[in-house]
Parts: structure tokens; sequence; C-alpha cells
């Protein structure tokens, strides 16, 4: 089933759901759990439900009926995401992040500015068609503001050097591989016969191109000519060995592939394997291993919090445990390790 869209503008849910235990504040009538010192209301949790039927309303599909497996897993997700947004907002505090009003009226102006060409107007109507409010839109952005500033805080500072940068190189050279590859033009066509008939015709001296545009079945390169680019072993064995056995200029006779009967040129002479070095690709590589290094760290903050918040610091009301619970799930990954 497709996942639950339930936040306008993606942000990074940077904290796993928890599960029942002792709090630092209470659950109160109106909460449907408490994370840490966080309530969340019941109003919060109807509201995210009724952005989810909209967009499957969106979707001219029926909204599962309470009670249902489907309409479970539903509220199981909403309640799971509310979780998260408490603990990154819980988290956040705790490591001194915070996101200004002032920081959130940037943002919006400048997704106005982007996506909606500065329109007020554009803009709200975005939002309402995905279920959100005025405030709803901008609680969304200032969670995915402080979403990424937390990501930022848990990363730090990496360093990448040169040593891991060779390493890598060395062990990936097949990535910065380039095959021979030659410039060539062919026709492509469904029968034997029509295939001997050009192959006499462009012997005979006849426009290439111009058979190429009538005739070829090809719809890569027929509109052009028949030319096109190709590196060895990127098309079917029999195409392959023609192609890179020309001299320059010369035609093949028509041979015969899983795609029909080919007449194939050599436009230029073969251009000889390269490697690209690793001065010219030193920069991405070490963006590459830098980016890696801080989702490790991530991967570990996040394991490390769950574990925290699983060991008692969510409570929920009866009737929105999530089902399964994760820190069931947990518990259990930890025992058979």
């Amino acid at each position: 089933m497709r996942r639950l869209l339930l936040i306008a503008f993606s942000a990074l849910a940077l904290v796993a759901a928890g599960c029942g235990g002792t709090t630092t504040a209470s659950l109160g009538s109106d909460d449907v759990a408490v994370v840490g010192s966080k309530p969340i209301s019941k109003d919060q949790f109807q509201q995210l439900m009724a952005r989810a039927q909209k967009s499957y309303d969106s979707q001219k599909r029926p909204f599962p009926k309470p009670g249902t497996a489907e309409y479970e897993q539903l509220r199981g997700q909403a309640m799971t995401f509310l979780v998260q947004q408490a603990e990154v907002e819980e988290e956040a505090s705790k490591m001194g992040v915070d996101i200004s009003d002032d920081r959130v009226d940037k943002e919006i102006a400048r997704y106005k500015k982007q996506f909606y060409g500065g329109s007020d107007e554009r803009y709200e109507k975005a939002a309402k068609q995905r279920g959100l409010t005025d405030q709803q839109a901008r609680d969304a952005i200032k969670q995915q503001l402080l979403s990424q500033a937390l990501f930022k805080k848990v990363t730090g500072k990496t360093e990448v050097s040169d040593a891991d940068i060779t390493a890598y190189y060395n062990s990936h050279k097949s990535q910065y591989a380039q095959p021979e590859s030659r410039d060539v033009r062919h026709i492509l066509v469904p029968k034997k016969a029509l295939a001997d008939s050009l192959y006499t015709q462009l012997k005979s001296g006849a426009n290439f191109a111009q058979l190429a545009k009538r005739y070829s079945k090809d719809p890569g390169s027929a509109a052009n000519g028949g030319k096109l680019t190709i590196s060895k072993g990127q098309t079917v064995p029999e195409f392959d060995k023609t192609a890179f056995s020309l001299k320059k200029g010369e035609l093949a006779a028509p041979i015969k592939t899983q795609y029909g009967y080919h007449i194939i040129q050599a436009l230029s002479a073969i251009k000889a394997a390269q490697t690209t070095p690793i001065s010219k690709v030193r920069a991405s590589i070490k963006q590459q291993l830098d980016q890696q290094k801080k989702n490790e760290k991530v991967t570990k903050w996040l394991a490390d919090t769950k574990k925290t918040y699983c060991g008692g610091k969510i409570k929920y009301q009866v009737g929105y445990e999530p089902n399964p619970d994760p820190c069931t799930a947990l518990a259990s990954s930890t025992t058979t390790k």
C-alpha cells in the first residue's frame, strides 16, 4: 500500500518512534501521547488524519473505515509521525537548537519565490490542496528547518583524508573507466530484402542520412540520419562486433540482431579506452565520503536515541498505541544479536 503522505514539505525523520513507559510529563485526557515533556494532542492527531483523508480524496480512493486493518495502519503511521516530530523537538531543545520566527519567515519567502513565483495566493492554494492551513504549513516548514539544524548539530565536522580518497578511488576504478568508443551511423529495418536493397543503393552512392530518416526503425537515431556514438560492449554483441571491426568510413553488409537487420557505417576512428584520473574526481569522492561519514554518525545517533526513548520516555493514551510496537521489535532485535 502506498505510504501515507503526512506533510506537504519533506522533513528529515531523524528519530525513530518509542514505546510506553514513564515520562517527565503527565498524560492528559486530551492527549494521545506524551513524549518526554511534550504532549501530543488529540487535535494534532485528528488534523493529521484529516490531511490523510484529503490525500485519499484527491486520488479518488475511499478512505479506510475505522476498525479495518488499513485504517489501523494509517493510524499507526500518523502516531509514529507525531511521536517522531515531538522527539525531534525534544532533542533539539536539549542540544540548544532553536528555529526563530524570523528564520521561518525567510524560508517561507524562499519557498514562495522558488516554487510559486513569489505569489502568496499560489502558495496558499498549494497548501490548501494538501490539506494544510497557513499555520500548519508554517509548522511543517519549521519542523523541516529544525530537522536540518539537528542533523548538522549531530554530524558536526567530518574529516576525509587524502588516504581515504585514494583508497576509495583504487577500489572503485571500474566506475571511472571509459571503454573504447566511436561514432557510427546505421539503418535498422525488419526485413532482409529491404536491408539488401538499401545496402546496394548505398554502395552506389545513395545518401545515407536520407535513407535512414526514411526507412530506419531505430527511434534513437533515425531522425539524426542514423548517427550515434557507441561504447564497446554497449550494444548487442552482433552490432558491437561489426561496429568495432570497421575501418573509418567503411560500410558493412547487413547484419542480423534481435531487433532486425542493420546496415552500419563507421564515421570515426576508434577512441581508445581511458580512465578518469583521480585528480578529476577527487572533489566528488571527498564530498561522497563526507556525506557517508555524516550518515554513519546519524545512524549511530538514531540507534542510541531510539534506545533512550524506548527506555520509558513515551506513554500512549489507550487505543492509540502503534501496532506493532517499534520498541518490542527493537528489544527483540537486541536480544537476538
